[in-house]
């Protein structure tokens, strides 16, 4: 039986290969092992740069993973407390009855704040004091604890500002300390890419014109209208060097790393893993009315799991565009895909994935050998785009769903 690495190039080259995709980059690490490093296809159409496995790419939500990461580390090191209300640390947050929320709301999306408020559009996400000002005199949509329903521009700011209010120290920081350094991913997992590794940057690219834009449907907060992901805001410079912590910009490679760090307790230890994995919200999602499972701070289930895999052992994120990431405790495995191009659908992802996972009939073939990919790779520059406003990532978030 072929090894999975060949097995995922195998699919990477057919997807290139038929025109379906244009750039793809996979890693999976199996029990603290990578065992598929595995690219395809152009980080670059106008160049020709091929994607390499040190190739970075701004993969929208799917940076969440390192998101509700960081909350979980900010609780081991006993510098606040799940239930912790949010206003012991931020004060200004309670303004208009939100002095009720706590991280385990936020971690649960059930804070109120969906959408960003009146009067912030993207091109402010760079401006982190005037968003988190906006967010703590927002009022809520429901009365915090009450309601869940995706958090998609707001969870990386309130995850955020409780971090720099408890810790004094950025995101970006926190990333770079707590996880990047102490698993030797420094140049793999970014919130703000900083300027000397800006030449590794996939340019992304739509695979369809985009759904023409124009103002906020004033009536849409609770049920956006979904259009597709936009390389206006994945190619914008700006953004691409802000710390924004809604979303994020990695490799392959780093985000498994990063996740098999967790499953084998070097971050967050047993009890932490058990706080990724148990269920703490089911019901229904109050921004795109589906059916939610959630831990804390992640969607459970594998995207396009049958229901005998609905048990919460998975979970992880997708990101604008098709992009995906999830680990499994049960199994030891963590997976992760990124791309280029934005599709509205996550094909590739569910196929690829569906061969990490074992099934009643077949179990990986992870192989024995042990991937350390180089950490060179060619360089070329990156232009901006402006943004256009919408949801950042663009689409209903399928694995937000309960799997079916």
């Amino acid at each position: 039986m072929p090894t999975l690495q060949l097995r995922i190039r195998s699919v990477l080259d057919e997807r290139v290969g038929t025109g379906a995709e244009t750039g793809l980059q996979v890693s999976v690490h199996h029990r603290g092992v990578q065992v598929v490093d595995a690219v395809a296809g152009v980080a670059d159409s106008a160049t020709g740069r091929e994607v390499a496995p040190d190739t970075l790419f701004f993969s929208f939500s799917a940076g969440k993973a390192m998101t509700s990461l960081i909350a979980h580390l900010l609780v081991r090191n006993e510098v606040v407390g799940y239930d912790t209300p949010v206003t012991d640390v931020w004060p200004e947050f309670g303004a208009h009855g939100k002095a009720t929320a706590t991280l385990r709301h936020v971690l649960t999306h059930s804070v109120g704040v969906p959408a960003m408020p009146r009067g912030i559009g993207p091109a402010d996400l760079p401006d982190w004091s005037r968003v988190c000002t906006a967010i703590a005199d927002a009022e809520p949509l429901w009365r915090p604890g009450t309601r869940t329903g995706y958090h998609a521009y707001t969870f990386g700011f309130l995850v955020g500002e409780i971090a720099r209010r408890v810790t004094g120290r950025p995101m970006r920081q926190l990333l770079h300390e707590w996880i990047a350094v102490p698993l030797g991913i420094q140049g793999d997992l970014f919130y703000g890419v900083s300027r000397a590794d800006l030449p590794r940057l996939a340019r992304l690219e739509d695979a369809a014109p985009p759904l023409a834009s124009g103002p906020p449907d004033p009536d849409a907060v609770l049920a956006p209208r979904e259009r597709q992901p936009s390389t206006a805001l994945g190619n914008n410079l700006e953004i691409l060097q802000a710390d924004i912590p809604s979303v994020g910009t990695f490799t392959a490679r780093g985000i498994t790393s990063m996740n098999a760090a967790v499953l084998d307790g070097r971050l967050l230890g047993s009890r932490g893993l058990e706080g990724v994995t148990t269920p703490a919200f089911e019901g229904t999602d109050q921004v795109f009315g589906n059916e939610a499972r959630l831990s804390l701070g992640y969607p459970l289930g594998r995207l396009g799991a049958p229901p005998d895999e609905a048990a919460p052992t998975t979970f992880g994120w997708v990101g604008g565009g098709g992009s995906y990431v999830y680990a499994d405790s049960a199994t030891g495995t963590a997976f992760a895909l990124t791309k280029t191009r934005l599709t509205p659908h996550f094909d590739t992802a569910q196929r690829l994935a569906a061969l990490t996972a074992p099934s009643t009939d077949r179990t990986p073939e992870y192989g024995r050998t042990m991937v350390r990919p180089s950490s060179d790779g060619p360089k070329h520059d990156q232009r901006g785009l402006d943004l256009v406003p919408g949801p950042l990532d663009g689409h209903r978030n399928r694995v937000w769903l309960k799997p079916r």
